[in-house]
């Protein structure tokens, strides 16, 4: 974990502790084991896991700064990511991940109980369902998404769930620029705010990769998300 360790040092000020690294290694190795039954990830080399999955995940702290308590929610996670590696990096992260297959979700469970990781709650559900829950609702300071959907049908997916005066926090790749114009419609609808987009440059990876972040300034009106699918199949 040693790409890992220089990554967070140089380009977040972040010093992991063995503890830390050795709870990241064990993380590779499983999801790495799991992947062979249950398809979780199409990266699988050890160092593209630690780069890809794991630095990628904690650039988000270019956009966060982690407080005790932080209430935040991850949507879509797939195998954890972005929010188990921040979560393990910042331990009073209060975190829900929300993961619709039921495979991905049963994994998640396993690596949390395997790193003892308290504070997790998984929702096996779909986005739009979780954004119509009144105990999840506009109840976080931020809401993350890597790699989901589109950013209009994103913001639909994310807004809902952010206190107002919360934020969320979309990593996009080189689209990102053209996603928030075209998403500015829809962020202002529910009741958002596009604040920035900062570029992410990670050792190894050829490509930028961007955190398009949107602050919450009114509530988002009732009738959003709209019901599973819609988001997708029309986008606002």
């Amino acid at each position: 974990m040693q790409q890992l360790a220089s990554y967070a040092s140089d380009a977040l000020n972040l010093a992991l502790s063995p503890a830390q690294l050795a709870a990241f290694a064990t993380y590779s190795a499983e999801l790495r084991a799991w992947n062979e039954r249950v398809n979780l990830t199409a990266i699988t080399d050890p160092g593209e896991i630690e780069m890809r999955h794991f630095a990628d995940s904690l650039a988000c702290l270019k956009a966060i700064s982690p407080r005790s308590g932080l209430k935040v929610i991850d949507v879509g996670t797939g195998a954890g990511f972005p929010g188990l590696p921040l979560k393990i990096v910042n331990p009073s992260l209060q975190l829900t991940l929300v993961e619709a297959t039921a495979k991905k979700a049963a994994f998640l469970a396993h690596i949390v109980q395997t790193l003892k990781l308290d504070g997790v709650t998984l929702l096996n559900a779909r986005a739009e369902d979780a954004g119509q829950m009144p105990d999840q609702r506009e109840r976080y300071d931020w809401a993350l998404a890597r790699a989901v959907a589109g950013l209009p049908t994103l913001a639909e997916y994310l807004l809902p769930l952010v206190r107002v005066g919360g934020r969320c926090l979309a990593q996009k790749g080189e689209s990102a620029h053209q996603e928030a114009a075209e998403a500015e419609h829809a962020i202002k609808l529910l009741g958002g705010k596009l604040a920035r987009v900062t570029p992410v440059e990670l050792p190894g990876v050829a490509e930028t990769h961007y955190l398009v972040e949107i602050e919450k300034v009114a509530a988002t009106p009732p009738q959003y998300p709209r019901r599973a699918g819609m988001p997708t199949k029309k986008p606002l």
